[in-house]
């Protein structure tokens, strides 16, 4: 797929208040400081589509950007520590999780999981928690560039092998680095892949 443009739309605090869904959507979301904004910046060749940020918790709302006026890819505020209060941390899990539930256009959520570490118990949960919610979902391994392949690799292999103990089948994974570009071909030849699935159910209605 070539990005031909990448804007953003809106900002968006309950799902009510998202753009029709009418385009099929991509959500991101992964613990604070996962590199999520880098990674969307890097798939939409935008240095500065969505901020990047060295502090945990910006992303506060539900962010919309729309791609060759075609789909929507959607910014998720991160799970996890984040320098917020414990009321505004149960508002954006209550956000989160009525937009995963309810946004009907919604075809898969990239989970992001940092590449550098071993599997952590927050991520586990949190997939589980979408398995319960039967949300679909990939992940994203991020920071691919910050420690050695060999080591990466592990990494995933580590984290892989923790899923299989909860999950009969486990989707489609990338390993990114938005330094290096490395996995954007291939998520946004799954984004192209995915998209025309969506135009062909939408047809059969």
């Amino acid at each position: 797929m070539e990005i031909r443009s990448a804007k953003y739309l809106i900002s968006s605090p309950r799902v009510e208040l998202c753009p029709a869904p009418n385009k099929p959507e991509y959500a991101f979301i992964g613990r604070s400081n996962v590199g999520k904004s880098s990674l969307i910046n890097m798939l939409t060749g935008q240095s500065k589509l969505a901020k990047t940020s060295g502090s945990p918790g910006k992303t506060q709302m539900i962010n919309h950007f729309i791609v060759n006026d075609e789909w929507y890819l959607v910014d998720l505020p991160g799970y996890g520590y984040a320098k917020v209060s414990q009321k505004q941390r149960a508002s954006f899990g209550k956000m989160i999780e009525n937009y995963l539930r309810l946004r009907p256009n919604l075809v898969t959520v990239f989970i992001l999981i940092d590449s550098r570490h071993k599997p952590q118990q927050i991520d586990l949960d949190f997939l589980a928690q979408l398995g319960e919610w039967e949300i679909p979902f990939n992940i994203a391994f991020t920071k691919a560039d910050k420690s050695t392949q060999r080591e990466a690799a592990k990494n995933v292999r580590s984290f892989i092998d923790a899923m299989r103990e909860e999950w009969e089948f486990i989707p489609r994974s990338f390993l990114t680095s938005a330094v290096k570009h490395l996995g954007r071909k291939e998520m946004l030849a799954y984004v192209e892949e995915l998209n025309t699935l969506f135009h062909e159910r939408d047809k059969a209605g």
